[in-house]
């Protein structure tokens, strides 16, 4: 019979010992050196990245600005007094003149007091007609009255030359001449008082009475026309040539108007400007008078700055551009519009295509590609002036260079991606 040996149990033993040694520094090692290897750089595709190469060269500075454009005559109508919109005759688009009727209100208060204020006019015309009659018959009154005493002096003189020859003849005393030259002084005093009574009635107390009636009669006369004007303000006008533009709120048939409602507006559809919004932080380096390139998608047209808004709205600056030359078919006020300005030339600068979320002036990461264009890494980049397409270096790249422009947040945790 076999006898198993003990020697070739332990050998066995031993082999698969070390066996699962050997398996364990094998595994340790490997985890390891994998622990210590860097993480493989992800793979994007060129094709849908954006880059550019820097240049050294020429750089146009401009800025962009999408707005609207706008007539530079505008007129905005309001209402003058309160009323009931009745009928609407215009509709925006149309081409009105100063005396077409736009809409029609209703005011009954108003009749009323026209009504009221043509019979204080008639009242008032009736009490002057009345005072200047009455003034008429006392003139004729006070004439009267000079005339007799005109009578009563001449007579006195008279009496008083017969008294005097009289005398004379010794047939009267020196008493009766005396009395008879005293009636003469007396009847000229009376004269004299009755013709500057008239004087001060025709040139004094009659003119100052009837200034006060006339008076009354033009404050009678003015407030009937200032119920007539708005009574015919009802009848709402354009007030100038132009063409009828809608107004934010629309007006509707039925709505009740308050005085000063804008009910209408008219632009001069010949004399249009671009009014355009420029982000603030763009909007730095403008300067009244700068060219201006004005896109209406129908053609194109120049312009010039003419006025920069002092104020920022929602992150933009307000920009008119004056603009020069025939206009393109098609141009119309509301028109949307993309303008595009020219602030300097730049001659000789390092400039690229501008990268996304590049600023001006400011210190910005982005992806240089390296080793023939097979990878790309994360470099500091500092930018100078800008434009609207193209943004100036000024450290951190060299002529030749090409960078990535697209957006590459995604790779905000990568300085190494791969390019396939």
């Amino acid at each position: 019979m076999d006898i198993p040996r003990k020697s070739a149990k332990r050998m066995k033993m031993i082999r698969r010992g070390l066996i699962a040694t050997t398996g364990l520094i094998v595994i340790a090692a490997v985890t390891v050196g994998v622990s210590r290897l860097e993480p493989a750089s992800p793979t994007v595709d060129r094709r849908t990245l954006w880059l550019d190469k820097a240049k050294r060269g020429p750089m146009l500075r401009q800025v962009r600005g999408v707005g609207t454009l706008v007539s530079e005559d505008i007129l905005w109508v309001p209402a003058v007094v309160s009323g009931r919109v009745v009928r609407i005759l215009i509709e925006p688009g149309a081409i009105v003149e100063p005396n077409t009727v736009l809409l029609e209100l209703s005011n009954p208060t108003l009749e009323q007091e026209l009504v009221k204020a043509e019979s204080e006019l008639k009242s008032s015309r009736a009490r002057l007609t009345a005072q200047r009659a009455q003034f008429q018959g006392t003139l004729l009154e006070k004439e009267n009255n000079i005339a007799q005493n005109q009578a009563e002096s001449e007579r006195a003189k008279l009496e008083a030359e017969v008294s005097q020859k009289e005398f004379d003849s010794d047939l009267i005393s020196e008493l009766k001449l005396t009395l008879a030259n005293s009636n003469v002084v007396q009847r000229e005093r009376i004269l004299k008082i009755s013709q500057d009574q008239l004087k001060m009635f025709r040139e004094e107390i009659m003119p100052a009475q009837l200034a006060e009636l006339e008076a009354a009669v033009e404050q009678s006369i003015s407030a009937y026309n200032l119920k007539k004007n708005e009574l015919d303000s009802l009848h709402v006008r354009a007030g100038t040539a132009g063409v009828l533009a809608q107004v934010k709120e629309k007006i509707e048939p039925g709505q009740s108007v308050s005085p000063s409602t804008i009910v209408a507006k008219i632009t001069n559809p010949r004399k249009l400007k671009a009014q355009l919004k420029v982000p603030e932080a763009q909007a730095r380096d403008l300067l009244l008078g700068l060219p201006a390139e004005v896109d209406t998608h129908h053609g194109t047209v120049m312009g010039k700055v003419s006025r920069i808004d002092p104020t920022v709205m929602e992150g933009n600056v307000t920009v008119d551009v004056s603009l020069h030359g025939e206009l393109p078919l098609g141009a119309r006020p509301d028109l949307s519009v993309v303008g595009t300005i020219e602030i300097e030339r730049l001659d000789d600068v390092l400039n690229v295509g501008r990268p996304v979320y590049a600023s001006t002036e400011g210190l910005t990461e982005l992806f240089k590609v390296v080793e023939d264009g097979r990878y790309a890494v994360r470099t500091r980049v500092q930018f100078g002036r800008s434009s609207v397409s193209t943004i100036e270096i000024l450290d951190g790249l060299q002529p030749g260079d090409e960078i990535i422009l697209s957006d590459m947040s995604q790779w905000d945790g990568q300085d190494r991606i791969r390019l396939k």
